[in-house]
This record gives structure tokens, sequence and C-alpha cells, in this order.
């Protein structure tokens, strides 16, 4: 088991942003992606890729969820109903509701210590429910759904909207995300960034910030 207590961390006047799949998430696993692709009736080979090829979109809110899913059936060579659809999207989001506590007694380490927090994930509309009411929710002073914003991660664009509405310059910027491509584009714009691995060496960076 994780520790609960971890010493707080101080970092103001920064603010940790964070991603959440994969990060405060744990990947979905073996069991729920074999679930969706023996619901897809397709082969976990070509399954993969189709599913994302067109995710981006999805995650941006230009694509529906039947049109994300129309898509992937037309990338596979298949028909699927409304209530295949239906199926099919909620293994894959309940594929992604899970925490990680290893990474949650960072974040509390931090919320102890006064440290400004937000969230930023790249995901659709139908995931802010979750990520803006859950029990972890009160931990981030704002949550910002990539499929509300018609914009995502690593563009620009989006880092500079989350900047001006925490009210923080770039410097102030600190991004973690377990994507290299993400961490980047928060450098791009003049912030600092950590590529998540684990919980370990997330706190290792941010004591290292603080010392």
């Amino acid at each position: 088991m994780p520790p609960t207590n971890l010493p707080p961390i101080s970092l103001a006047p920064r603010v940790v942003v964070f991603d959440y799949g994969e990060v405060i998430s744990r990947a979905p696993s073996e069991a729920d992606r074999a679930a969706l692709v023996a619901r897809s009736g397709a082969d976990d080979a070509d399954f993969w890729p189709a599913y994302w090829e067109h995710r981006d979109e999805l995650d941006r809110g230009t694509l529906s969820i039947a049109d994300y899913w129309a898509g992937v059936a037309d990338r596979l060579g298949m028909s699927w109903s409304a209530l295949d659809v239906h199926e099919l999207w909620a293994l894959d989001h309940r594929s992604w509701l899970s925490v990680d506590p290893a990474t949650l007694a960072v974040l509390h380490a931090l919320h102890e210590g006064g440290t400004r927090m937000a969230l930023l994930s790249n995901a659709g509309a139908d995931f802010a429910g979750w990520l803006r009411n859950g029990s972890f929710a009160s931990l981030f002073e704002h949550v910002f759904v990539s499929g509300e914003l018609g914009m995502i991660k690593p563009g620009a664009d989006v880092y500079g909207h989350v900047m001006a509405e925490l009210g923080i310059g770039p410097s102030e910027l600190l991004f973690v995300d377990n994507k290299a491509v993400n961490v980047e584009g928060a450098r791009a714009v003049g912030g600092d960034g950590h590529v998540f691995t684990d919980a370990a060496g997330l706190e290792s960076w941010l004591r290292g910030l603080a010392a």
C-alpha cells in the first residue's frame, strides 16, 4: 500500500497541472481491453489502430461518440448497431475510471502544502462529470476537459487557455503527463514539466523543485 501521509510539498506560486489518464488513473486493465475487443468482434491486432485513429477528434469534441465508433467500424470493415455502440462506449468509458493511490498520495501532499493544482485531460466531454465531480476533484482548483474546450494537448492554445484561466504566467506552470509530447508542449510555451512514469519519480521531481 502507498503511504497516505506524505510530508507536504509547497511550490507556491507555481501551479501543478496534471494529466488524468495513466497519471491519476491506471491504464485500462488487460481484462478491460480484452472485453472491449471481444465485444467489437474484431481481432486484437486490427482493433487498436482503428480505436486510436480518430481519438484526437473525439477528445477535441469535433466528433460525436456515435460518429467515432462508426469510424472505428469503417476502418475494421464492420457494421455496428446503435445498441452495439452503447455497449462499446460503456466498456471503453468504464476502463478509464480508476485511480492510482500512489499518485493521489502525492496530490494530497501538494494540497497539504498549499500548492495550487489543476487538471487538464485530453478526453471527451462524456468524462467531464467523473473528472469534475469525483472524490479527487476537490483537490483541483480547475478541471479542463479538451472535449469541452475544442482544443487538445500538445497544442499551444490549450496551455495558453489554462494559464489565462488560472491567472499565471509560463514560469509558474508545472505540467505532469505520461506522454513526452504533451510535456514538451508545455515547455514550448515557457512552462516546465515532468514525464510521468510512476508516483515515486513524480514525488522526487516535485520535492527537488521545492528544495
